[in-house]
């Protein structure tokens, strides 16, 4: 194992003042060295989420890695003390005919991760952002760009972060991207009181239709015998159902399956693993597979079978699914990303992650993101200005240039 790069002593202030030293871990046994501490950390984050933990990091990593490089930097106080992190990776983008260096987050660019976040302990937000900075400042031959992307848009660090590009006048573009989350009472009773009376209808009747019919089991994947087998009618649902929508599907990347394998057997070991599942005369039709952080799940994929769409068996998995999870102390169930029918009748709030993109001033990466703003800007323009029949057009000939 290497020995992690350490960089700047702090000097001895009030947590908001303090100078962090910061360390700079870039291999896999380096990370895996951060464990206890990383836990700890996480332990004293309000906004801690699964997509913080080294199981969904170092899961992500392994499977979709690829050649990028990681570059994990913890943030110290002057009693060595981890009070911050920022789990990034490089990887170089094709611009101008060349290539810029990007950093980012380890877990973004494979579209499985949402809630991406750099922990810090609560009181050492801007420290933290302040220490990332200057490493990047020292760094500024390494990198050109960096892409901060569905962090939550309360974020404490990311906001901080905002703060500090400002005032540093770096140049940083933002935006928005909807996501959907149900904040859950004490019981199921005030839950089904929360819904709208055709929903509640539907919740008791469609559970009764489904029983009537079948001889029907619902129940959460517990053991290791049995993940294997639970994961594979996960892919054959998922694929059926977007098949029959005349799509392909996510699931059926080799990349990906091997995440979600090694994913859920860490979460399940841990008991953080809500992987729910509907028999229907014992053939499973229907599946739900999420993560538990605390009082909170976080629903990530799921499949059912088309030929039992007209029995609901999706909605009957979700309802009874979420009742047990309210009687457990679940007390918040993330859709995440996106914003449909089929989230909001469930009592679904529309919340947003927030996206961020930097660079220093006066550098290539700066003039990259001009031009990127400049080219938005100029899409909305045409959208909103071009009639709609011409916009059709310009779409069914494969031109790009609203997209």
């Amino acid at each position: 194992m290497t020995l992690p790069v350490q960089e700047e002593r702090p000097t001895n202030k009030m947590a908001s003042e303090e100078r962090l030293s910061t360390q700079i871990y870039q291999s896999l046994g380096d990370v895996d060295s951060l464990r206890g501490e990383w836990e700890a950390l996480l332990a004293e984050f309000p906004q801690a989420t699964p997509f913080c933990t080294l199981e969904w990091l170092l899961s992500w990593w392994r499977a979709f890695g690829g050649n990028d490089r990681l570059q994990i930097l913890a943030f110290r106080d002057d009693s060595a003390c981890l009070r911050g992190l920022a789990p990034l990776a490089s990887s170089p983008i094709p611009v101008f005919g060349g290539e810029l260096r990007r950093l980012r987050l380890v877990g973004d660019g494979s579209h499985d991760s949402d809630n991406l976040d750099l922990p810090a302990t609560p009181g050492y937000e801007k420290a933290s952002c302040q220490a990332l900075l200057n490493w990047m400042e020292r760094q500024s031959g390494e990198w050109d760009i960096c892409e901060l992307r569905t962090l939550p848009e309360m974020s404490p660090v990311g906001n901080q972060l905002l703060e500090e590009l400002r005032t540093r006048r770096w140049k940083v573009l933002t935006s928005l991207r909807p996501q959907s989350l149900v904040e859950l009472p004490e019981t199921w009773e005030d839950y089904l009181a929360r819904l709208s009376s055709k929903e509640r209808g539907k919740v008791g009747l469609r559970a009764r239709r489904l029983e009537k019919k079948y001889r029907t089991e619902i129940y959460r994947c517990a053991v290791e015998s049995e993940l294997d087998t639970a994961l594979q009618a996960l892919y054959e649902l998922h694929a059926k159902h977007w098949r029959s929508r005349g799509l392909p599907g996510t699931l059926q990347v080799p990349a990906r399956r091997q995440f979600y394998r090694e994913l859920a057997g860490s979460l399940l070991a841990r008991q953080r693993l809500e992987f729910w599942l509907l028999r229907a005369d014992g053939k499973v039709v229907a599946t739900q597979f999420g993560l538990r952080h605390g009082n909170q799940v976080f629903s990530l994929q799921e499949g059912y079978d088309p030929d039992y769409s007209a029995d609901s068996v999706g909605y009957v998995l979700r309802s009874q699914a979420l009742k047990k999870l309210i009687a457990e102390g679940i007390r918040k169930y993330d859709f995440l990303g996106g914003v449909d029918d089929s989230k909001l009748r469930w009592g679904a709030q529309i919340r947003h992650y927030l996206n961020m993109e930097f660079a220093r001033p006066g550098t290539r990466g700066s003039l990259y993101l001009s031009l990127k703003r400049k080219g938005e800007e100029t899409k909305a323009w045409l959208r909103k200005r071009l009639p709609g029949p011409l916009r059709l057009k310009l779409k069914q000939a494969g031109e790009r240039i609203l997209d």
